[in-house]
């Protein structure tokens, strides 16, 4: 077979209309690793992508600000909209060839032993054990160069961290990342300018397209084509209008249509096509809703030196709390300083001195996916009593680790809260502060379409396959049935691994 390509819906004229085995809606972790699991088998794979194809190396060469213009979808500002006393929850998201995967810091966790026994236990997913999901994890590991990040690559920022768990009695541990030459630049989400992380559109995708798959980027899908019961392909827009605006009419015929736009997009497809039971379709979304807190030390930190993302404390997970490590770019973090004018201009003259952790919360699932006028979803979010009494515990958790390694103040995630020292950090009126005053992000939305033991609980089998429909799959984050408390990059491509070689057989 010759090889496929990468083509742009921008530059295509008049209507396009293609045929082929296999049509994949997103060219993220889940999309990427179909299409070239099938490509490789020798099928026929088309893979659309709403966003534009962004070169690597060009990438690693924008600003901040600029790779939050052309790659993150809305600039980065999507959201959850917070019901009752939640957190409205800004959830960032890829919007390019590769998707999510390449804005992600790169960490790689196999999905926790306790998550699969309770998938296998409670949810009826038999195949779901660290025995059969070993040969997914090891082939996903090998093919995106998984390695354990070394010590002399973490930034003084988690060492800081690093001193002070040690000296409150818990464990920090290597992170694990898919990268291969990593030197420590701290700019993951922005794009490597080194090349070193090797993100789906590195080492999945021209894959793909070297055994004959086509890439379109500026192809957006608008719904699935049914006849009666069976998917025979996709139909939606090419972004080829003025200004990249929706243009020329988008068909694709296949025998088989794969969706892999995540857990933000891909239930609204579904509802759209007229598929899946609507009680399951867009429902139950979870996000690990994640906090951050900064440490003012009196010695300079400069926590941009070092890999982004380089250690984790699971000491707490039987708590449903993961600790990360992170540094986001200086430009970005002084944007984030409480104050405004002179105040806000002190505080971020400090950024040299901070140190910076992170936390996520296991959540329980509070999101829904609602249809809206347009192509974007309208999400909620109402977070689980027991999660929203969780916030104080995991922010505190951190301040006390960053004052127990010598921090002068903290910088804690509630809007219009200055820093506190560590006495102020005890009189925090934690009992008065409302959800909206809490500074809450995303990057692992999972859980709208879960796949299940039957059609009567889940809008997938265990194999994605849409429940009383043939010829349609889901292969992302959204067929995962809970959350997993880690970062889920690893765990969606090997579920979609499993998707890929059961269809190819």
């Amino acid at each position: 077979m010759s090889a496929g390509a990468y083509r742009s819906g921008r530059d295509h004229r008049g209507d396009l209309t293609l045929d082929c085995d296999v049509v994949i809606v997103g060219s993220g972790a889940g999309g990427a690793t179909v299409a070239t699991e099938l490509a490789l088998s020798g099928l026929r794979v088309v893979v659309l992508e709403e966003g534009p194809n962004v070169p690597g190396e060009l990438l690693g060469q924008m600003r901040p600000s600029e790779s939050l213009r052309h790659v993150w979808r809305d600039g980065a500002i999507t959201a959850a909209l917070g019901i009752g006393d939640t957190p409205t929850i800004n959830v960032t998201m890829g919007r390019c060839v590769g998707g999510s995967s390449v804005l992600t810091g790169g960490v790689c966790f196999r999905i926790p032993d306790p998550v699969l026994a309770s998938w296998t236990s409670d949810l009826g997913l038999a195949d779901f054990t660290p025995r059969t999901m070993e040969r997914y994890f090891a082939h996903v590991e090998k093919a995106i160069h998984v390695e354990e990040v070394p010590v002399q690559l973490r930034s003084q920022s988690t060492q800081r961290f690093v001193e002070g768990a040690a000296r409150m009695g818990f464990e920090v541990k290597p992170m694990r990342r898919n990268t291969e030459g990593c030197e420590g630049c701290g700019r993951c989400n922005f794009g490597c300018p080194h090349m070193a992380k090797l993100s789906v559109d590195r080492s999945y995708l021209p894959r793909a397209v070297a055994a004959g798959a086509d890439v379109w980027s500026h192809a957006r899908v608008a719904k699935v084509i049914m006849d009666g019961r069976r998917a025979v392909g996709v139909r939606g827009r090419l972004l080829n209008g003025e200004g990249g605006a929706p243009g020329s009419k988008l068909t694709v015929r296949a025998s088989k249509v794969v969706l892999a736009g995540g857990a933000w997009f891909t239930p609204n497809l579904l509802k759209r096509s007229g598929v899946g039971h609507p009680r399951w379709v867009g429902t139950g979304l979870t996000l690990h809703p994640g906090f951050r807190v900064l440490a003012r030390f009196d010695r300079p930190v400069e926590g941009w030196k070092g890999a982004l993302q380089s250690a984790y404390v699971d000491a707490f997970e039987h708590e449903g709390i993961t600790l990360t490590g992170l540094f986001i770019p200086t430009g970005m973090l002084g944007a984030t300083m409480p104050g405004v004018g002179v105040e806000h201009a002190q505080n971020a003259a400090k950024i040299g001195h901070l140190a910076m952790f992170g936390g996520i919360l296991h959540d329980e699932g509070g999101g829904t996916v609602h249809r809206w006028f347009g192509h974007d979803p309208v999400v909620t979010y109402r977070m689980a009593p027991r999660d929203r009494a969780r916030i104080p515990r995991i922010v505190n958790l951190m301040a006390e680790t960053f004052f127990a390694a010598g921090a002068r103040e903290v910088f804690l995630p509630v809007l219009g809260l200055r820093g506190v020292d560590a006495d102020g950090l005890k009189r925090v009126p934690w009992e008065k502060i409302h959800g909206r005053q809490i500074e809450c992000t995303s990057q692992h939305p999972l859980g709208s379409a879960r796949m299940g033991s039957s059609e009567h609980n889940s809008v997938t089998d265990a194999w994605g396959r849409v429940w009383n429909t043939e010829g349609l799959w889901i292969a992302d984050g959204s067929i995962l049935p809970t959350s997993l408390g880690v970062n889920p990059q690893l765990s969606i491509m090997s579920v979609a691994t499993r998707v890929a070689w059961r269809l190819r057989g």
